[in-house]
């Protein structure tokens, strides 16, 4: 069994080639030829990374990897991530008991059948703002006018948050999620996030409404600290994603023309769809950290209590061991078993409504512009690639 001495392999994250939807080439290259290998992060720390799908996995779901960034050995792959872990955690870099406390009092709200309940609702905002987006034109930035405010609307409606604050929150995201963002950056976008939802909580209290806030508020066993964590994660993560993953997933369709026909011709199919959609651009490039609470044996080599992980899901979804031919976009594809929303007790909670979302917005989008296609070349599309979530920043398209 190896040990822990290896020379790191690379620096993570590492360049990517000239395919936008695929990982960068020296990924794919360790999963190939050292699937559990160490990397260099940005401070010159060394951590372990894990590219294969099995592996990857079997990480996910083993409590003796930790998700408690405040563990020393944790590994971080910016100073703006190390910050944005500091102060008020949020549960999902908590392990159990707290972890389980604190992510129980939500689970109710992402419930299949209560998300379910919201299609005509979330249907009804992807066309009025289709309606808008067309109004008189015959081109526009599907990012500005339909992926973004799609999943802003529906969050801000869910936990009580005033959709008209969202420019102020999508630039407080933007910090939070930016690679290149400086410490003193995140702090002062956390810390303005924070006390804005803080303020709200509190407003909540003497006037409560039907949103997640003030049910957390009505609860009596949370702090004001803690709501407004848990709103900060929620109103980031729950517009973020989905809208990277929405633009994204209309490019790579147009970039796969028979497969775009596929889905207009066959809008039943959405489901599937979408599962072979998250797996193929797993829009998580950064990859999900762990540190070692105890010795483990992992893929031939044995990593040691107190080194991180960093789970490359983006690997693991193009496993060839997994998905056969996993680089080809195939929506007749059963891709799911995928781990774009991670895996184990840590995976993604509001991964029903995600997927809810895409659905409505994709079938929406395909049958109400025949004529779509990139009013730009594709080579002047502009990637995030220093972006936490991947996407793309504008994708100006005509129908």
């Amino acid at each position: 069994m190896a040990t822990a001495a290896k020379t790191p392999r690379f620096s993570h994250p590492a360049a990517r080639d000239t395919c936008p939807f695929a990982p960068p080439p020296a990924y794919r290259q360790a999963q190939q030829e050292e699937p559990v290998s160490r990397v260099t992060l940005w401070d010159g720390s060394t951590t372990w990374l894990v590219t294969r799908h099995e592996d990857v996995k079997a990480v996910l779901a083993d409590r003796r990897f930790s998700s408690d960034s405040t563990r020393p050995g944790f590994p971080f792959i910016s100073a703006g991530a190390r910050q944005l872990n500091a102060g008020q955690p949020t549960f999902i870099r908590m392990d159990d008991p707290e972890h389980s406390r604190l992510r129980r009092m939500l689970t109710g709200e992402f419930m299949i059948k209560k998300v379910e309940a919201l299609r005509p609702e979330v249907q009804r905002i992807a066309d009025e703002l289709l309606d808008r987006m067309t109004e008189g034109r015959s081109s526009a930035d599907l990012v500005r006018e339909f992926a973004l405010p799609l999943p802003s609307l529906v969050i801000c409606l869910l936990l009580g948050v005033p959709y008209q604050d969202h420019a102020f929150f999508q630039e407080c995201s933007r910090v939070l999620l930016r690679r290149e963002s400086s410490a003193e950056e995140v702090i002062d976008a956390q810390a303005r996030l924070t006390d804005y939802l803080i303020r709200l909580t509190e407003a909540k209290r003497s006037e409560p409404d039907d949103g997640i806030l003030s049910r957390l508020v009505e609860r009596g066993d949370l702090s004001t600290e803690e709501i407004g964590a848990m709103g900060r994660l929620l109103l980031v993560a729950g517009h973020e994603t989905t809208a990277n993953m929405t633009a994204l997933s209309v490019l790579a369709l147009l970039r796969n023309p028979e497969q775009l026909d596929h889905l207009r011709r066959h809008p039943e199919s959405a489901p599937g769809a979408v599962e072979e959609l998250l797996r193929y651009l797993t829009i998580v490039h950064s990859g999900l950290t762990r540190v070692a609470t105890e010795d483990v044996d992992l893929g031939g080599v044995r990593i040691r209590a107190g080194e991180g992980v960093v789970c490359m899901v983006n690997t693991a979804n193009r496993d060839e061991q997994e998905f056969p031919g996993g680089d080809e976009l195939d929506l007749t594809r059963d891709a799911r078993r995928h781990l774009a929303f991670g895996f184990g007790v840590h995976q993604c909670l509001g991964q029903p409504l995600a997927r809810l979302e895409l659905q409505i917005a994709l079938n929406t989008v395909l049958r109400r512009l025949p004529g779509l296609r990139l009013a730009v070349p594709f080579e002047e599309i502009a990637f995030r690639g220093e972006m936490l979530i991947y996407g793309v920043h504008e994708l100006p398209v005509a129908w």
